[in-house]
């Protein structure tokens, strides 16, 4: 529904999550490997085309030179409006040693959440990065988040997550 106004409680995290895409523990360690890693990720779950990876992590790149997406308290939200992606798609990945993020408060991040949406629709993107921020500022999530192990944990953490908060 490009151009159409989302209400703020009508986008649920697991509308945005692909779970195949789930990356519990993160293999790389720097923050564009990271983000080249979760966009390859969602490449072979099929969200997003495999010729489109580089040209993707080219413009999340691009975003994060102009300032970090590291929000602090060990999250980093790498975010960007991407054409030909048709429909806002998100992915988490985890990292047992932190990584290097240039986060606002200074520390590692060990959870990063991905998101790509299309270019043509702004109030889609904001409605994503709305739904994702109301989650990670919650200590609870952060929390249970940081407990799973596996991509079904997490997959299960993220339906919950959606219930009342």
């Amino acid at each position: 529904m490009a151009g159409a106004l989302y209400r703020s409680d009508t986008m649920k995290l697991s509308d945005l999550i692909i779970p195949d895409a789930i990356i519990p523990r993160l293999e790389s360690t720097t923050r564009d490997g990271v983000i080249a890693e979760l966009i390859g990720s969602l490449a072979e779950a099929g969200a997003v085309s495999a010729d489109s990876v580089a040209d993707i992590t080219a413009a999340i790149l691009a975003r994060e030179a102009q300032a970090t997406t590291g929000i602090g308290k060990g999250i980093a939200f790498p975010h960007a409006r991407i054409k030909g992606v048709k429909q806002a798609v998100a992915v988490v990945g985890c990292s047992a040693g932190g990584i290097t993020f240039d986060s606002l408060d200074g520390q590692p991040v060990d959870m990063v959440l991905l998101l790509l949406s299309s270019s043509d629709d702004a109030d889609e993107h904001l409605q994503a990065m709305e739904t994702i921020f109301r989650h990670v500022h919650r200590e609870a999530f952060r929390t249970e988040l940081r407990a799973c192990q596996t991509r079904d944990e997490i997959v299960a953490m993220i339906d919950n997550a959606d219930g009342p908060i």
